[in-house]
């Protein structure tokens, strides 16, 4: 899914947008399939060992509404973590974004960053995810990236964006001096003087 385009200046471009890497989706897939299995052997027990009644009907009750309460917790609470923490890479900064109900974010101009650092451990070498340190300018000085896919690599595209950002910063501040240089030259003449004589070819 593309990163909303009102956030984003008018020529600004995403050039990652990344969600904390699939692994972390593992223990909550895990409890999904134990809570779900769990609550079908219990239930099957209890329609097999009790007599219909109230008592059995309140203690099927108690059992889908903790199975419930343990999905939200263990299941649902980590997606929806995953599904609302995203970091963007773009032309001109970085946006770091967490939340749904609490929402935070922070936002990195590239021209800041002065280092981007990436650890890995054997697991995160095996599936291919580390964690990103960002290293800027400012109160908040260090902002840390855990779980990004391809971690190494997304090193090395956030410092090619720093020198393309800086790159441009430096055409644009060069192409604004010559302008001013132009326009120092095409002022107004200086009282005395006259302008040049016009040259006219040979007849």
């Amino acid at each position: 899914m593309a990163y909303p385009e009102k956030v984003l200046a008018d020529d600004e471009k995403v050039v990652e947008h990344l969600h904390p890497h699939w692994i972390t989706l593992v223990p909550a897939t895990l409890w999904l399939l134990l809570i779900a299995g769990a609550t079908g052997f219990g239930l099957t027990e209890i329609y097999n060992n009790m007599d219909s009644g109230t008592g059995r009907t309140v203690v099927v009750i108690i059992v889908i509404v903790v199975a419930f309460l343990l999905l939200c917790w263990l299941t649902f609470a980590p997606w929806i973590r995953w599904r609302t923490t995203h970091y963007v890479f773009t032309s001109y900064r970085v946006l770091i974004r967490r939340g749904v109900f609490t929402h935070s974010g922070r936002d990195i101009s590239l021209q800041r960053i002065s280092d981007v650092g990436f650890s890995q451990t054997l697991w995160d070498r095996l599936v291919r995810a580390g964690t990103l340190t960002i290293e800027s300018a400012g109160e908040h000085g260090q902002e840390v990236l855990a779980n990004v896919p391809k971690s190494e690599l997304m090193q090395q595209t956030l410092n090619r964006l720093i020198e393309e950002d800086s790159g441009r910063r430096a055409r644009n501040a060069y192409g604004g001096f010559q302008q001013q240089q132009q326009q120092g030259q095409q002022g107004p003449q200086q009282q005395g003087q006259y302008p040049p004589t016009q040259q006219y070819p040979p007849q």
